[in-house]
């Protein structure tokens, strides 16, 4: 392994889009949450619908506070019924990973790296994802903007799993996820490698416009990458790759 380069101890993983498959899901919880609110109705739908879209992997708390025009009221109201909608399509059709995103986790663990998930979504409709997928226990801890201060693309989520997870330094944290505020939150806390995937919300246009050190298909892609740098020995599986 390089000396100059430091080692990955901590990967910071995305949910919805990087580690699980969205599949329209945000967007129908959204149409739900507009459906019941209103929130829409100041921007209009189709706008708003692009703000979310553009916003994915956001606090939802923010998205909907914006969408409300500043009313805070209105967008706790929103946001309350968008995890209310999300949980309901979770429990009508189930959950579903990126395909391999499971077992790239636990290569990851098993050549001695911490995994944290992080997402936008309450702890409430985070931990309903985690038990549809059966994933309680798959890593080594799980985030959301209330357990961190403030959300992507704020640096929070990626700092306060370096902490918690003991890390050396933010050089030794890798962050993966699927949007432009993925992207960012990694670049703004430092993290020694930050990459996007096209997995999910974003394109690879899109999430060039964030700078990410690379743009792999899909998480499964990630070991090698890190290998590949000199940040990471390869796991038992990564020689193959």
């Amino acid at each position: 392994m390089s000396t100059h380069r430091t080692p990955i101890e901590l990967v910071v993983l995305d949910m919805a889009g990087t580690t699980v498959l969205d599949d329209g899901i945000v967007e129908q919880a959204f149409q739900r949450a507009a459906e019941r609110t209103g929130v829409a109705g100041r921007m209009g739908w189709d706008a708003a619908l692009r703000y979310v879209r553009d916003t994915m992997g956001q606090s939802k708390i923010d998205v909907f506070t914006h969408l409300a025009g500043g009313d805070v009221a209105a967008a706790e109201r929103a946001t309350a019924q968008f995890e209310s909608a999300y949980a309901e399509i979770v429990a009508e059709h189930g959950a579903t990973e990126i395909p391999g995103a499971a077992e790239t986790i636990a290569e990851l663990r098993a050549a001695g790296v911490k995994v944290w998930l992080t997402t936008g979504f309450a702890p409430v409709t985070r931990d309903a994802l985690l038990d549809a997928l059966g994933w309680q226990g798959l890593v080594d801890g799980v985030l959301s903007p209330v357990d961190a201060g403030r959300g992507r693309p704020a640096p929070d989520l990626v700092l306060t799993a370096l902490m918690r997870a003991g890390a050396s330094s933010v050089r030794a944290v890798a962050v993966l996820g699927d949007t432009i505020s993925d992207v960012q939150s990694g670049r703004r806390a430092g993290a020694g490698f930050v990459a996007g995937v096209l997995s999910g919300a974003h394109d690879r246009a899109a999430l060039e416009t964030a700078a990410p050190d690379a743009i792999l298909a899909d998480v499964t892609g990630l070991a090698a990458a890190l290998v590949e740098r000199g940040l990471l020995e390869a796991p038992v599986s990564a020689a193959a790759v």
